[in-house]
């Protein structure tokens, strides 16, 4: 076995590079994801390490101390952060130029001949679903013979091996939970919704629906729900309970959780009897029998994507999703005492001056606890990448997705919409949803009620402020 080291690289301060996050900028409160997908593999590859190293704040030069005492290397990447992943892996080269290195993540998957044309100092990239891939590379078998990558071969030309089988049984995997305690401080990731300490994980892979601009099931994960039986996820969380006592929340990170409802409950049961308080993603369609069950047994918290509050965006981005449902279910967990991170993105195709001005009006309208207003950005690899470069939306100037500071800029404009107008409509959008009386009235008491929500949701102002700061400069 290869002495493999795995790596979130160094990227902008406060940058999440996407590891465990679909998200790859900085938000407008600082917040780290746990680096699952690079955990997993890690899981699989005896003595190997995991450096992940924004929310460690593990700067270059200790990564390069350490370089010399392994033989591979795989670094998680990105499209925003893909230029400079690949300045990090040709330092890692010079310091150790025997040293094999390969990229995964969404970019590579779907640009894996540009990604290696690019990137001089890569010798391999590991298309879509990768864990199985990487371990059979830590093994020291020849590329040649395995399925899954795009290599050079010795006379550098490029060359894609046949696809690999996406896994079907998802309890063949073995705990990312041995990673995190083995190789990450959990104090070190925070999420501005979440209890803290949190940790994540998965619990399934893919998902079945067909949003038009959602990158993982686009890229890596695949639209079947492949899942973890629950007696192997309640497995998972009686260990990670032992190895980190002080975790005051788990977050299932599955793309939609709540695809598969009975499996749903049946996890919820079982995480009802070891007591633990836990948060998922979910689509805005739970009934609300589902959701009392799983509110019984421990959920917190549901980050659901609204994305628009207006009908037809959500038809063209292939949603599947009605407007009057959403409104049910928000109010069937406001009742139910269930809270909820509501995510919506301003660009989308469709998108007018009026239908920004309707999706700020349905935000306030259905109050969700705290929410993420996000930029459309056409990853490469999805449809909406795809029908912004057939229609014209997207300029290449934009193709980072983010500024020179990991700001996230608006990639996407239309004939009737410039990036500006789109741009600057997320600062309003934050604003008139947070400062009115009645959520500045809940944020108070929140505070109030608690030391330590006072102290974080002071510092989190601060963030948030110099967030805005940063985006003016970029509009600049």
């Amino acid at each position: 076995m290869m002495k493999t080291l795995f790596l979130q690289p160094p990227s902008f301060d406060g940058f999440d590079g996407g590891a465990g996050s679909r998200y790859q900028a900085k938000r407008e409160i600082k917040s780290f994801w746990f680096p699952t997908w690079l955990a997993q593999p890690a899981a699989l590859v005896p003595g190997s390490k995991l450096i992940d190293a924004p929310p460690a704040r593990t700067k270059l030069n200790t990564i390069l101390a350490q370089i010399r005492d392994y033989e591979l290397c795989v670094m998680h990447t990105s499209t925003p952060s893909f230029a400079a992943d690949v300045k990090v892996a040709q330092a890692l080269k010079d310091a150790n130029p025997s040293l094999k290195i390969g990229f995964v993540g969404a970019k590579v998957a779907v640009q894996p001949e540009e990604s290696l044309k690019r990137g001089a100092p890569i010798d391999f990239v590991a298309r879509n679903e990768f864990d199985f891939t990487i371990r059979d590379v830590a093994e020291g078998r020849d590329l040649g013979s395995i399925d899954g990558i795009s290599y050079r071969n010795r006379d550098g030309a490029i060359v894609h091996n046949a696809d690999r089988v996406l896994i079907e049984d998802m309890d063949q995997l073995p705990f990312v939970t041995e990673v995190y305690k083995r190789d990450l401080r959990i104090e070190d990731y925070f999420i501005g919704y979440l209890m803290h300490p949190y940790v994540s994980l998965y619990t399934g892979r893919g998902c079945k629906s067909r949003c038009t601009f959602c990158l993982w099931p686009q890229t890596v994960g695949g639209h079947s729900y492949r899942v973890r039986s629950p007696g192997h996820v309640a497995e998972e969380i009686r260990l990670l309970k032992s190895y980190f006592p002080q975790v005051r929340e788990i977050f299932f990170d599955d793309d939609t959780f709540t695809d598969n409802l009975p499996r749903a409950e049946a996890i919820a049961r079982e995480l009802g009897k070891l007591g633990v308080t836990w948060s998922c993603n979910a689509k805005a369609n739970v009934p609300r029998e589902t959701l009392k069950v799983l509110r019984d047994n421990g959920l917190r918290l549901l980050l659901v994507g609204y994305e628009s509050g207006n009908q037809q965006i959500l038809h063209n981005i292939k949603k599947g999703m009605r407007i009057e449902v959403a409104k049910q279910f928000t109010k069937d967990c406001h009742e139910l005492g269930i809270k909820i991170h509501g995510t919506f993105i301003l660009g989308l195709p469709g998108e007018t001056r009026e239908t920004i001005e309707e999706t700020i009006k349905y935000a306030i309208e259905i109050n969700p606890h705290t929410l993420q207003v996000s930029l459309a950005a056409p990853y490469p690899g999805t449809f909406l990448h795809r029908q912004a470069v057939q229609n014209g939306w997207f300029d290449a100037e934009h193709a980072e997705l983010v500024d020179e500071h990991g700001i996230q800029i608006a990639p996407l404009h239309y004939p009737h919409l410039s990036h500006t107008e789109i741009f600057e409509s997320v600062e309003t959008f934050y604003k008139r949803f947070y400062f009115r009386a009645p959520k500045i009235a809940s944020i108070v008491g929140e505070m109030v009620r608690s030391p330590q929500m006072m102290q974080r949701r002071l510092r989190e102002g601060v963030e948030f402020f110099q967030f805005l700061r940063e985006r003016h400069h970029t509009a600049a």
